[in-house]
């Protein structure tokens, strides 16, 4: 292994000169939204979760969700629920927290008929607007608030008096308020208390998708699978490689994202460090991120959608669950869950 290429520096990307704007808890008001009934379209986990939240910050809030086991739920715990048309009739705010496979088809039916002039859109995830799913009437609100973390967390830590960063955007202000709107939603549901980042509809969507695909989930399972791949064909235990390759995984991601990547550095043994220093480029060398180029730039020019949107309409939930089902096939799966039923006892 030639160490001088593995060790070999990074060039930076100099800094954009945009200037991103952000916005803490005291600079927020929800006063724009409180004479205001929101429609939270979807009750799944941040359906629930943004639907209580707002409700407990003082706001009027409408289920709207079809019959069912997330009907019975919202129920229970003590919205007004409604069918998504009805939501929305009554409603000023719409916010389309429903699986983006289906928000093309649910607005078509039960939204764009019953919108009006001055009403808002509000979404979690660019990709309906952006890639135009989606083509809203010109006369009304449409903008994202997108917590940075899964809907069951946002409940947890709004509960704990404080709230998760948000990416939050304006794609059309049709009122001139669409900003007040926009921050008071990101505000009821406990956001700005960690603060709110200003993007857009188009720069969440493409940094979104590209996380999921080469490192938060497509990279770390291909990762993990390779390494402990490595592993068993060498000969060692399939357990051992679990823990090596896998279990461990999280202990160093909590470190990073607490500490950042040099304080997690500094937190692991000077024999892990040195190792992961040298050896960690040399894997992941320029020939991986030229792939991962490849990657954003099928993002950016709609491949990836239109790829997505097809394979959808085709399969269904099967586009992408042939491939779970080979992966739960995999001998680390088999391995993980004996391994798990001894850490986590339920």
């Amino acid at each position: 292994m030639d160490m001088a290429k593995a060790t070999g520096t990074t060039t930076a990307t100099a800094p954009s000169s945009r200037v991103t704007r952000q916005w803490t808890d005291e600079q927020v008001s929800l006063d724009p939204i409180r004479r205001e009934t929101v429609a939270v379209l979807g009750y799944g986990i941040q359906g629930n979760a943004q639907a209580n939240n707002l409700r407990d910050s003082g706001i009027r809030v409408i289920v709207g969700v079809r019959k069912g086991r997330s009907y019975e739920q919202a129920v229970k715990d003590g919205h007004d629920v409604r069918s998504v048309s009805e939501a929305v009739k009554a409603s000023d705010i719409i916010m389309v927290l429903i699986p983006d496979m289906e928000q093309a088809r649910v607005y078509r039916e039960e939204i764009e008929p019953y919108l009006k002039g001055g009403k808002a859109l509000c979404f979690a995830h660019g990709a309906a607007i952006h890639w135009r799913w989606i083509v809203p009437p010109r006369d009304v609100d449409v903008f994202m608030v997108a917590p940075k973390a899964p809907g069951q967390r946002l409940r947890e830590l709004y509960l704990e008096n404080f709230g998760t960063p948000a990416l939050v955007a304006v794609e059309q202000d049709a009122t001139e308020r669409a900003w007040e709107r926009c921050l008071a939603v990101a505000k009821g549901i406990g956001c700005t208390r960690a603060g709110v980042i200003e993007t857009t509809f188009k720069e969440e969507v493409e940094t979104d998708w590209f996380g999921e695909q080469v490192n938060l989930c497509g990279g770390a399972h291909s990762l993990i699978l390779a390494a402990f791949e490595t592993l068993v064909e060498a000969g060692y235990r399939p357990e051992v490689a679990y823990f090596e390759c896998l279990h461990e995984l999280k202990l160093i991601v909590d470190l990073i994202q607490r500490y950042g990547i040099t304080g997690m550095y500094e937190r692991v043994s000077e024999t892990a460090r040195y190792g992961g220093l040298t050896r960690g480029p040399y894997v992941i060398d320029a020939s991986v991120k030229a792939r991962m180029r490849d990657v954003l730039k099928d993002i950016q020019q709609g491949k990836f959608a239109e790829e997505w949107v097809n394979a959808y309409t085709r399969e269904g939930k099967d586009s992408f669950g042939k491939y779970m089902r080979a992966l739960e096939g995999h001998e680390i799966e088999r391995v993980g869950k004996r391994i798990r039923a001894m850490i986590w006892k339920e």
